[in-house]
């Protein structure tokens, strides 16, 4: 798209969010027919009203595969804006996904609260991720409150989620991978080891599910 038929558009169509239909496109892709649970941000806690919430909003799929399949908005640009036009990447360059093996929605909202502190850590931080990273927890279970033994993250793109070209330039699809206090200790400081983590864990769950009932340790 020129940037003279991106004027027109966003002349014509107040409302184009135009990073939105990108990722809406690649999740309908996936899961075609589907409408997912959406769950939008409340406006008034939102960082550009001076709140501390960065993301204007998740949705939960649900996989044929059996599980929950979740991604954000709000790491991109998600509307039309003239000056974001014709950028190498989108923003942040990505938006974050996590597959958690979960019976409901509800049972997922834990999970949207992490994506929002990890949001708010790049945007304050000025500190983006990328694919084959580890995100350190304090050796509790990502899910407070519950004893489960995955306690910490790494990063890889997404498994399904195919990275989009849009009009703001590339946005990929981050997922983020639950491991355990052990697998986090084998890699800690050991960047090289997340590619042989993943790569075990692939060969028993290909689309590296995120399991919070999980003991088994792949390192």
């Amino acid at each position: 798209m020129t940037r003279e038929e991106f004027m027109k558009k966003l002349k014509d169509d107040s409302e184009w969010a135009p990073g939105w239909e990108a990722i809406d496109q690649e999740f309908k892709r996936l899961y075609p027919g589907q409408d997912p649970r959406h769950y939008a941000t409340n406006m008034a806690a939102r960082a550009m009203l001076g709140g501390r919430e960065y993301l204007d909003g998740y949705s939960i799929y649900d996989s044929p595969k059996g599980y929950k399949h979740i991604v954000t908005y709000g790491m991109t640009e998600l509307y039309a804006d003239e000056k974001a036009f014709g950028g190498e990447w989108n923003r942040w360059g990505y938006e974050m996904t996590i597959k958690l093996k979960a019976q409901t929605p509800e049972d997922c909202l834990w999970a949207i609260s992490m994506l929002s502190n990890l949001a708010r850590y790049t945007y304050t931080q000025k500190k983006f991720f990328e694919p084959y990273q580890y995100i350190a927890g304090n050796g509790e279970s990502l899910h407070i409150g519950t004893g489960s033994a995955i306690t910490a993250l790494v990063t890889v793109s997404d498994t399904e989620a195919l990275t989009q070209d849009t009009v703001y330039g590339k946005t990929g699809f981050i997922q983020l991978v639950g491991i355990t206090e052990q697998e986090f200790q084998s890699i800690h400081g050991r960047t090289d080891k997340i590619r042989l983590l993943l790569q075990r864990m692939k060969e028993e769950n290909p689309d590296l599910i995120t399991d919070m009932d999980r003991t088994k340790s792949y390192l």
